[in-house]
């Protein structure tokens, strides 16, 4: 059984679990050690179950809480150099330094850290495979590159960004510099470059599609699921949308 659960999505914290049956992977971190025990509480995981916390990127909205949860759990951590250096902390003894494209065992998982076009120093985003069965997460990229398109085709499951809309960003309150980062190629995706993703990936074979990193000033929950629906209406797939507050549901990928 590989399953996987948002603990929070969006520009003030994130966190994903991903579980088998002899695992639990923290993917992300930027949440205080007392709202992650919040946070798993809702989602029925103590803080000592984590055996891992990979990292994608530095951004403190993913990293922030990292190092603290890894002393409170007693996990290990892992992200790539670049990453090690974004985030100014040197790997501990029981952490470890993954390399971009190189696949790894992790618990029982066969995981695969994949190169993604965000504004970071070595930024990835994970699959994770579990005899047979895929599963993506796939936040903070500024667009759909062909290769990111070649590597997530495919998955039974799928957590996707779906950030912002393109009109509320370009009439909203940000000031220019940052709608030019967010709308751009390193940014974050919009909802429609997400649903052209979601059609190129074979959806016809997804079990579950989770939307998240949700914008809280740019997006709303009815423009997110309206995009994810024009492309998963006619599939027998479970939708669901990431908030920020707390925990979503648990999603099986069978």
């Amino acid at each position: 059984m590989l399953r996987f659960c948002s603990l929070g999505s969006g520009s003030r914290g994130n966190g994903t679990l991903v579980s088998s049956e002899d695992s639990c992977v923290l993917i992300d971190c930027g949440f205080s050690v007392r709202d992650l025990q919040r946070r798993l509480g809702l989602a029925g995981v103590a803080i000592a179950d984590i055996d891992a916390i990979l990292v994608t990127h530095e951004h403190a909205d993913h990293a922030q809480g990292v190092m603290r949860a890894a002393r409170a759990s007693g996990a290990a951590v892992l992200a790539t150099a670049g990453t090690w250096r974004g985030m100014r902390v040197q790997p501990r003894a029981e952490d470890r330094v993954i390399v971009a494209e190189e696949a790894f065992a992790l618990a029982g998982l066969e995981v695969l850290p994949v190169t993604v076009p965000h504004d970071a120093r070595e930024p990835v985003q994970f699959l994770f495979e579990l005899r047979s069965r895929r599963l993506g997460v796939l936040t903070d990229l500024g667009h759909p590159s062909a290769h990111v398109l070649d590597r997530f085709r495919g998955c039974d499951g799928l957590l996707l960004e779906f950030n912002h809309d393109v009109d509320m960003l370009q009439t909203g309150s940000y000031p220019p510099a940052l709608k030019r980062r967010v709308g751009g190629a390193f940014g974050h995706l919009a909802n429609a470059q997400a649903s052209a993703l979601l059609a190129a990936l074979q959806p016809e074979r997804l079990q579950v599609v989770l939307a998240g990193h949700l914008s809280e000033q740019n997006n709303t929950r009815e423009l997110a699921a309206a995009a994810l629906a024009t492309v998963m209406a006619d599939h027998d797939a479970r939708l669901a949308l990431a908030d920020q507050q707390g925990a979503s549901d648990w999603f099986e990928v069978s």
